[in-house]
């Protein structure tokens, strides 16, 4: 989510078939129904053809799964594996940490942590520095804006003061009020994600790792990368979303947090990142000169532009412009593809209408633009949240696992580490509690989700424009 933009999400490796664990401490409830000891019917002779995927049914048997049950004692020094290492799944290790819970974080990022806290370095000629990911934030509640105060202390983050407001087609641009600062990382967003972890030995990150099996074994879980045992844990946290997630706890043993994800509602937006070598003709506005982040309107294939350069680097003239686009929601629905193996025509295409989309909201003519000497776009298919049900985490006690991440109570960066620490917080309550009493701990596990209005590319707390409006109910799947 730019702003509170996206969660990268790696190609993530199909889990095999769920095994039945032998020997299990945790005991095992089935929530489908019983066969009893009846006779078992004669089996049916194979379908003609080709056999039929019904999505429906895929989902159906995935909420009918066993739960897993854990009835074995909490140890005295219990251990979490955090699947995601955005800025969610940090939070609830760092809040973890703060406890004295420790914890594995595992993540698919080969550059670094952060999921949607990206900053793209392209080492040419001169340094481009792009945030392709969320692009500025806002802090509301004390709670992040004291993490955001530490952060400005340290000199990792500061206000950004350039003009950001709206662009309406052909060129028009109106600034937009804020009753709370907008901030970005000094050096880009990238390096708050290390600044959300502890300074201490609490917490262990592994990566680049795709957990692709989860299986609960003499009350513990145990995770896979494609077969490889990575380790045993007390409890697990799910800190992302998406066809990734889905697919982990499809077999699980944890039906009541598969269904709370299958309900999720996720839009896709494509990023172009372009670098210009002259600085493009941005509308002046008397009273704040040239906008450094717009907000564009009017545009199907243009929901966000901003220059990189100008809000990096607002002391240094001689640098090439590089700016971050993104598509609306809309547009990218109609132009979804898989985004680990993006087709080279697919690419072409949406470089070429996102740009147009550029000439379209600076009041260009058509083919006037010039072209950058560096581009890539990236298509985010599990941008933002549509819907949620706004709790803050999701905790199953019986199967000693949560979920945590910004979906839970809209789109942003402080969203996301809110939820972390929350469940952070409640996990480590739960193992205070020793177990004893689980029903206590449940939180999230039937809560409705409602559909979310807001801007494409994310929701900001006290951005007077930008305030979200949650609209009826959205119509879930009936099992």
């Amino acid at each position: 989510m730019p702003p509170s933009l996206l969660l990268h999400r790696a190609p993530c490796a199909r889990p095999g078939p769920a095994r039945a664990a032998s020997r299990l401490s945790a005991s095992v409830v089935s929530a489908a129904n019983g066969a009893g000891g009846s006779r078992p019917p004669k089996p049916r002779p194979p379908p003609r053809g080709k056999p039929r995927f019904s999505r429906q049914s895929a989902i159906r048997k995935s909420f009918q799964q066993e739960q897993v049950v854990f009835s074995t004692p909490v140890p005295a020094d219990p251990t979490v594996a955090v699947i995601g290492g955005g800025a969610s799944g940090l939070a609830c290790a760092s809040a973890l940490a703060a406890r004295g819970v420790r914890s594995v974080v595992f993540d698919t990022g080969k550059h670094g942590l952060g999921g949607r806290l990206a900053t793209r370095t392209v080492h040419e000629e001169r340094r481009l520095v792009f945030d392709h990911a969320a692009q500025f934030f806002t802090a509301s509640d004390e709670r992040f804006r004291k993490l955001v105060d530490e952060w400005v202390d340290r000199g990792l983050v500061r206000e950004w003061t350039g003009s950001v407001g709206e662009l309406q087609a052909g060129g028009q641009f109106t600034p937009t009020p804020s009753s709370t600062p907008r901030y970005i990382g000094v050096n880009g967003m990238r390096p708050l994600a290390d600044a959300l972890l502890p300074e201490n030995d609490l917490v262990k990150v592994v990566r680049p790792s795709w957990i692709s099996k989860l299986e609960p074994f003499n009350g513990l879980w145990r995770l896979f990368e494609n077969e490889k045992p990575q380790g045993q844990y007390d409890a697990i946290v799910i800190a992302h979303n998406g066809k990734c997630s889905n697919r982990l706890l499809s077999t699980s043993g944890l039906p009541q947090l598969t269904k709370q994800m299958k309900r999720l509602d996720l839009s896709s937006v494509w990023a172009l990142l372009a670098a210009f070598e002259d600085p493009l003709p941005i509308p002046h506005n008397s009273s704040h000169g040239a906008f450094e982040g717009a907000f564009v309107r009017d545009v199907d294939s243009l929901s966000w532009m901003a220059n990189n350069t100008r809000k990096l680097f607002p002391l240094e003239a001689d640098r090439p412009e590089c700016w971050t686009f993104f598509s609306t929601a809309s547009y990218g629905r109609k132009n979804k593809v898989p985004q680990e193996n993006i087709p080279n025509a697919t690419a072409e295409k949406v470089k070429r209408e996102m740009l147009g989309g550029v000439e379209l909201a600076l009041g260009l003519s058509k083919g006037s633009l010039q072209l950058p000497f560096y581009t890539r776009v990236q298509l985010w298919g599990a941008a933002l949240p549509m819907n949620t049900p706004g709790v803050p985490c999701i905790f199953d006690p019986q199967g000693r696992a949560g979920i945590c991440g910004d979906w839970l109570t809209g789109s942003s960066i402080e969203a996301a580490v809110l939820s972390g620490m929350s469940l952070g917080d409640h996990v480590a309550d739960y193992f205070a509690s020793r177990g004893e009493r689980p029903e206590e701990f449940a939180i999230g596990l039937d809560d409705s989700l409602i559909r979310v209005e807001g801007h494409d590319i994310g929701q900001f707390p006290g951005l007077d424009s930008q305030k979200p409006q949650v609209a009826e109910p959205q119509l879930t799947l009936s099992i």
